[in-house]
């Protein structure tokens, strides 16, 4: 599960889409964050006062004149206690009041005592976001330094026509949180990711193929992301959700490509084509070594009395190899290396013989770590001989720490 142990301040003014901010508090909740509200007095139309502080745990802040406000000056304390404010839904109202500086209730006068990030996620119907002044307004907050500005998405609004106006979900809208309070050390950078498996077809039906799900490829490219990459996710067959990537309009946000390859083949050919592009390399993925030396064009079968069936495979191109030899001096590659048996000393050869900069080892000798977990353990080793072990942890801390190693080892070249 993700943890973020922030104060956020979440800021509801009135709109329909507030009856979807209760998930929101529960999600961020759950995440570890502390959570409090402010409000407009037209949010309390669609979503109630005693929902939002049971959720939360505090009072709601809507009134500036309330006697029961625990400071006089609430619209100066929750900024201060907050580390990020998120408005949603933001109405085409309350954007213009924003944009302007126009500080009248409780959201507004908050908001404008805001000097940390902010997220806004607008909300309306699709002819009212389409004004003029209310895009002038999105441009204007969308082009501060501190705000997050998330376009609407398009589909069935409340009036009961069909445009762009909805509010973006609420997993997008913790995802654009999450983003946000990352700090963007890799503004633009460009890294590949390879992730997932390789399927190597034997016939029509099958194939030969491994355990890999693609989950710590995937955490590595959400972290990438919130720092500010652009991520080029080259990715095998996979279940695992592509990491969420909300329309942003702010500029400093990262960038994200999907390549779905299926083969090794597929695989080296998609790397050897992006990897020129790139400032990283991460080769995550679980490709396979070896492939069948000819498909059968029809699905194999068992003849009557057969006992067994002998394949003729044949190697696969070497995609952390080619890349390492291709590779420039401003570049940094990093492979993985999932070993069973004499692991420190095979993923410091795979490390020297493909010219890598960077491997990072795990077992599956250790208990949650592997294939299909959530979890990682993994020691990180340098060509210059450094070495992090690391503890067992969700791999999207995994994912950080790996981040973080390459991105000082380039902060110090």
């Amino acid at each position: 599960m993700k943890t973020i142990p922030q104060h956020i301040l979440i800021g509801i003014s009135g709109g329909i889409a507030a009856y979807k901010i209760p998930e929101l508090i529960r999600l961020l909740r759950k995440a570890g964050a502390d959570v409090r509200i402010t409000t407009t007095a037209n949010a309390l139309q669609f979503v109630t006062p005693l929902t939002l502080q049971t959720l939360s745990g505090y009072p709601v802040y809507s009134d500036v004149f309330a006697p029961a406000n625990v400071h006089s000056t609430e619209h100066i304390s929750l900024p201060d206690w907050a580390d990020l404010m998120v408005v949603a839904p933001a109405t085409a109202n309350v954007l213009g009041k924003m944009a302007n500086g126009i500080a009248d209730d409780a959201l507004t006068t908050t908001f404008c005592a805001m000097r940390k990030p902010v997220v806004i996620a607008p909300a309306m119907n699709d002819k009212m976001y389409a004004h003029p002044a209310t895009q002038k307004a999105i441009q204007t907050l969308a082009s501060w330094d501190n705000i997050t500005m998330l376009d609407c998405a398009e589909g069935e609004l409340a009036c009961g026509t069909s445009g762009k106006g909805r509010m973006q979900e609420v997993d997008y809208i913790a995802e654009a949180i999450y983003s946000a309070l990352t700090p963007k050390d890799l503004l633009g950078k460009r890294v590949l990711i390879t992730a997932g498996p390789t399927q190597e077809a034997l016939d029509h039906v099958r194939f030969l193929s491994n355990y890999s799900t693609g989950k710590m490829g995937y955490a590595l490219a959400t972290d990438c992301l919130r720092r500010g990459a652009e991520v080029t996710l080259v990715s095998g067959p996979t279940t695992v959700p592509a990491p969420f990537m909300p329309a942003y309009l702010s500029a400093g946000k990262g960038q994200l490509i999907i390549v779905p390859v299926r083969s090794a083949e597929e695989m080296y050919n998609a790397c050897t084509a992006h990897f020129e592009h790139a400032d990283i390399g991460i080769l995550c993925a679980a490709v396979a070594d070896f492939k069948p030396a000819e498909k059968a064009m029809q699905k194999i079968k068992k003849a009557p009395g057969q006992i067994g069936l002998t394949l003729n495979l044949t190697t696969t191109h070497d995609i952390a190899a080619a890349l390492g030899a291709s590779k420039r001096t401003d570049q940094r590659l990093v492979g993985f290396a999932l070993e069973t048996n004499n692991e420190e000393q095979n993923a410091l050869r795979k490390m020297q013989q493909k010219g890598l900069d960077m491997i990072v080892l795990n077992s599956l000798q250790d208990a949650g770590a592997g294939f299909g977990t959530d979890t990682n353990k993994v020691t990180i080793y340098h060509a210059d001989g450094n070495c992090s072990p690391l503890p067992l942890m969700p791999k999207e801390e995994v994912a950080k720490a790996i981040v973080d190693e390459i991105k000082d080892r380039i902060a110090k070249r």
